[in-house]
């Protein structure tokens, strides 16, 4: 290791910029927001400082720096991309024993300035010893994508507790595992889903179950998933974190292999799948189930595909749960109908084609196929039919029989986002015979309407018919 990591405390200290380049507006930036006296040099500041000029803590000096300015800092910066000025704030550094930092000049830094990824009081700093300082940067993107802004506030919502379990947990070892139940349990669950309240009382019934003052709560929870279509990369975060939290998962065919996968290794697993005519379970012994694991103090993941609010039945499910009082949060997914027509190149709404979109399944409660057709047949719109692939030669002749012009484009999306994606095009007159000769098995959405023409020129994610498949965009291992 070449360099010592370490956090400086600057509040209320003196530290010096010279330069009114980006660079030297990043540095008075971050030093402003640590608290310090910045005194910054240069006869004309770039625009970045528009939103700086002003801070109380902030003195502009319209020359450049001399030895003398850097008398009593902690930490001088040289961000000028001036050779001759570079020179002089780090010989009057060096005079001073003050700790400098010349950008781009290796020779002239004390210190390395990282990365940084600010979830203030949570900081992670990431440093190459400035090798390669782009290699920090694309980590620090990879790190800020993983960590919610939540987690910052989170880590000073636990800091108010942190007296009071030192007090009642004795060792380091007991402590360290009370917070890790935490932070990774349903406290910090609920604090990241915003419910605070909840947060803090399973914290304080935690902690008075951990000191023998109190019984321990056994009731889990379920975390109601929206697993998006199919791609992996469509998933939020927010449905990842909880997937690591599970102790269990309820999922259906719907769910993508590739998507599973990311579940937490050690949760158990149970198939819940339907396919046309064939229940493995019934949706009310499916809610019963949720709601057994849950009061047995499991963490219960319904992963579902799509968005379990659009035509998913999440609504029935959580039903059931509020009846008998289990918490739950719901994460909405990316629906099947905007990420398969996305990827598809047909978009849902266009000023030529569509100026409105009509989402509707095939199966109803009983499984009997009962449609507005007034509302289906109107003009200059988009109709996305789910779950239609069995009922799509009943689709076509109701179109037809309600005056619909059998020339109306229409298009069937199947097993869209994933690697192994095909469409057909076609019109509601023939596109029965095309998804019959092309043997669909699903799952697949139809979308019928003018934006189906609209395919051969947007079209940009291959699809598995056309003998090509864009590389970029496939999930590890499916190739």
């Amino acid at each position: 290791m070449d360099f010592l990591p370490i956090f400086l405390d600057i509040r209320g200290k003196k530290l010096v910029v010279d330069g009114g380049t980006t660079v030297a507006a990043r540095r008075v930036e971050r030093a402003l927001l640590a608290g310090a006296h910045v005194h910054v040099f240069d006869a004309n500041l770039g625009d970045e400082f528009a939103t700086l000029i002003g801070h109380e803590n902030l003195t502009h000096h319209a020359r450049s720096i001399t030895e003398a300015d850097i008398e009593g800092a902690v930490v001088a910066y040289g961000a000028s991309e001036d050779e001759a000025r570079d020179a002089i704030l780090h010989k009057g550094a060096t005079d001073a024993g003050v700790l400098a930092n010349v950008a781009d000049v290796s020779e002239y830094c004390d210190f390395i300035t990282p990365s940084v990824v600010d979830r203030s009081p949570l900081v992670i700093a990431i440093s190459s010893g400035g090798t390669a300082p782009v290699i920090a940067r694309i980590l620090r993107a990879r790190i800020e994508s993983l960590l919610p802004p939540a987690y910052g506030r989170m880590a000073g919502f636990l800091g108010k507790f942190r007296d009071r379990v030192s007090a009642g947990i004795k060792g380091t070892t007991q402590r360290r595992r009370f917070w890790e139940a935490m932070i990774d349990g349903p406290a910090g669950d609920h604090f990241l889903s915003g419910d605070l309240e909840r947060a803090e009382t399973h914290l304080l019934d935690s902690l008075a179950c951990a000191t023998g003052k109190g019984a321990p709560c056994e009731q889990g929870e379920v975390f109601l998933v929206g697993a998006g279509p199919g791609d992996p990369d469509l998933l939020t975060f927010r449905a990842l974190r909880l997937m690591q939290r599970c102790d269990v998962v309820l999922y259906d065919r719907l769910v993508a292999d590739d998507i599973l996968e990311l579940v937490r290794r050690d949760a158990e697993r149970i198939y819940v799948g339907k396919r046309p005519d064939h229940h493995t379970m019934f949706q009310e012994d499916i809610s019963a189930l949720m709601v057994k694991l849950a009061k047995d103090g499991k963490r219960v993941l319904r992963l579902k595909g799509g968005d379990p609010f659009i035509f998913g039945r999440g609504g029935e499910e959580i039903e059931t749960l509020a009846e008998h009082n289990i918490p739950f949060q719901v994460v909405p997914g990316i629906s099947a109908a905007s990420g398969c027509s996305t990827y598809a190149g047909i978009p849902l709404t266009h000023r030529d084609h569509a100026q409105s979109c009509i989402f509707v399944t095939a199966h109803g409660r009983d499984g009997v196929l009962d449609l507005d057709w007034e509302v289906l047949t109107r003009k200059n719109q988009t109709v996305a039919v789910y779950m239609g692939l069995s009922s799509l030669k009943i689709l076509s002749e109701g179109f037809a029989n309600h005056g619909v012009d059998p020339d109306t484009p229409a298009a069937i999306i199947d097993n869209g986002t994933r690697p192994n994606q095909r469409i057909i095009t076609g019109t509601i007159a023939n596109l029965y015979q095309k998804a019959t000769e092309a043997e669909f098995t699903g799952p697949s959405i139809i979308i019928i309407g003018g934006v189906v023409t609209l395919r051969d020129k947007l079209s940009w994610f291959a699809d598995e018919q056309e003998g090509k498949f864009n590389m970029s965009l496939a999930p590890k291992g499916s190739l």
